[in-house]
């Protein structure tokens, strides 16, 4: 019965042993899904991404030391250092480092000087081999912010269901097959603080302003109000487009 009892707790204890690495394995892709969540509910996309970001997406590579992330204007390599008391840090090769550290299903980047405490969530959505970081974020925030019909109730179109792919695809919109939604970088800072897509088609396009109002959608003309030697700068114009959520 001794024995039974000691051979059990032993197991008991070797399973937890076990079970911590992976519990604090901070390998993978992370996304900002607080943002995401904030957008989804309607919010100027921009609103949603200052408030809980800047940072969207880390791809984490325990064994190879490696870990980059993206803020959607510049994508960030750095070096992963030894874990201590759960907590990892990321060394940007002198120039600054991120504290890391993963909190059940969630990994939390400490605050610093630069930016405010963030946490992300493992990306669930598969991306194709070979995509580049921060395609997680992208087609996760699409699927969110813009996923489902949208019935065109002013514009060229009018009456017909138009939609998002979280791939970039665009369906039922008249002079458009796919979309980027602007995220940060240069298109945010030429848009006055507008939210902004890039609409395209045959790979030719144009950028438009658009806003999000719960289950409207208004894309707007974007007027350029620069000189021509000037960074271009652009205000709404026109409203071509107003869509509704089915």
């Amino acid at each position: 019965m001794r024995n039974a009892l000691v051979l059990s707790l032993l197991a008991l204890f070797l399973g937890g042993c076990a079970s911590n690495p992976a519990d604090r394995d901070i390998s993978g892709t992370w996304i900002n899904q607080v943002a995401i969540d904030a957008a989804a509910k309607g919010v100027p996309l921009r609103e949603a991404l200052q408030a809980y970001g800047p940072n969207l997406e880390w791809d984490i590579n325990t064994k190879a030391g490696q870990a980059r992330y993206t803020n959607g204007f510049e994508n960030v390599d750095g070096k992963l250092l030894g874990e201590e008391s759960g907590t990892w840090k990321v060394d940007f090769y002198g120039s600054s480092a991120s504290e890391l550290k993963r909190d059940g299903k969630q990994l939390s980047q400490s605050a610093s000087d630069n930016e405010p405490e963030q946490v992300f969530d493992r990306t669930q959505v598969p991306v194709p081999e070979g995509a580049p970081i921060g395609a997680s974020f992208e087609r996760a925030l699409y699927s969110a912010y813009l996923g489902g019909g949208w019935t065109i109730a002013s514009g060229p179109g009018e009456g017909s269901t138009v939609q998002f792919q979280a791939d970039g695809q665009v369906t039922g919109l008249p002079g458009s097959d796919r979309y980027a939604l602007c995220l940060a970088g240069d298109c945010a800072s030429m848009s006055g603080g507008n939210d902004n897509m890039w609409l395209q088609l045959n790979g030719q396009g144009n950028a438009w302003i658009f806003a999000r109002k719960g289950k409207e959608l208004e894309i707007f003309q974007a007027v350029n109000t620069a000189q021509a030697d000037e960074m271009p700068s652009f205000t709404p114009g026109e409203r071509k487009w107003l869509l509704e959520k089915q």
